[in-house]
């Protein structure tokens, strides 16, 4: 029972990491109509950053903050410069511009880092277990992740229904031209949107970097899961991200952990090992094909 918790956990400290990349990215999405595939550089850039500085100072929060304003910098530069210039093209233009940044970031990170991965200590103030329900340990840190990931889930909901920058955001969202005609600057709204994507998109960078090893191309994989995030949360909504994030992380997690030995049970070891990975590894997309045959909008349509 406690290994059965324990997964469960590990798949909503995934599903959480997830929310974090996905949010910035449905907010680009969803508000601003970019597909934006560099957005899971920026979270291997915000780990590399993480990475450099925590094991130069020896201060992991620090580390977070250094990716978190490095990860503002470079969303305001390439909103500047290459987004703003693809909002009324083609999505297949914006397609292949971002996967040109995707080429660059990588390429970039080699030669500033090279081609080692990196490692991070998990900081000291969190390097312990806490007790499930008198059964077992359970890794700090990783609570901590769930836990700022609800806290930040919420901040986005005061922020976007229940502030002024949330007001012009829905209005930006809905009606460019009527919000640019009320005195709106959208270029300047869109240029903070879009940073406000690479820091989130950066903090689940650093704060996985204790978990996973830094290395480069290490964006691209996540980044497809977070687009089948938005898919199943719906385009351009928080609450339906949050919760697809979750279900991915869970699925995908139990997934890997107990298909395997399910088929075991009636196969040959390795049969079993090789059926239950492959099934592990389609589970996520098998959900998201019922979700969207049950409700083609996603799970809500509304931000």
């Amino acid at each position: 029972m406690i290994l059965f918790i324990e997964q469960l956990f590990n798949g909503l400290q995934l599903g959480v990491t997830l929310f974090l990349l996905a949010s910035g990215l449905t907010l680009v999405f969803g508000i601003m109509g970019l597909i934006n595939l560099s957005h899971g550089s920026l979270y291997m850039v915000g780990a590399y950053v993480t990475a450099t500085v925590t094991n130069h100072t020896g201060n992991f929060f620090l580390g977070i903050c250094a990716a978190l304003v490095c990860a503002a910098i470079l969303g305001v530069i390439i909103e500047m410069t290459i987004m703003r210039r693809l909002y009324h093209r083609d999505h297949l233009y914006q397609v292949l511009a971002t996967f040109g940044l995707i080429l660059f970031f990588n390429e970039s990170v080699r030669i500033i880092w090279g081609s080692q991965p990196l490692f991070i200590d998990i900081p000291q103030s969190l390097n312990f277990t806490v007790n499930l329900f008198g059964q077992g340990g359970y890794p700090a840190y990783r609570i901590a992740i769930i836990v700022l990931g609800i806290v930040i889930l919420l901040a986005l909901f005061v922020l976007i229904f229940y502030s002024k920058i949330g007001m012009l955001t829905r209005a930006g969202s809905s009606n460019r031209e009527m919000a640019q005609a009320l005195g709106i600057n959208i270029n300047r709204l869109y240029t903070g949107i879009f940073a406000f994507g690479a820091v989130l998109s950066a903090l689940a960078g650093g704060l996985a970097g204790p978990i996973y090893a830094v290395e480069i191309g290490m964006g691209e994989s996540v980044l497809i899961l977070a687009f089948v995030v938005i898919v199943i949360g719906g385009i351009g909504s928080i609450k339906g991200s949050f919760i697809a994030a979750l279900l991915i992380g869970i699925v995908d997690t139990l997934g890997r952990a107990y298909l395997p030995a399910f088929f075991k049970t009636f196969m040959s070891a390795s049969d079993g090992a090789v059926v239950g990975g492959s099934l592990a590894s389609i589970a996520i997309y098998l959900l998201m094909a019922v979700i969207l045959v049950v409700k083609p909008q996603g799970l809500s349509s509304k931000l």
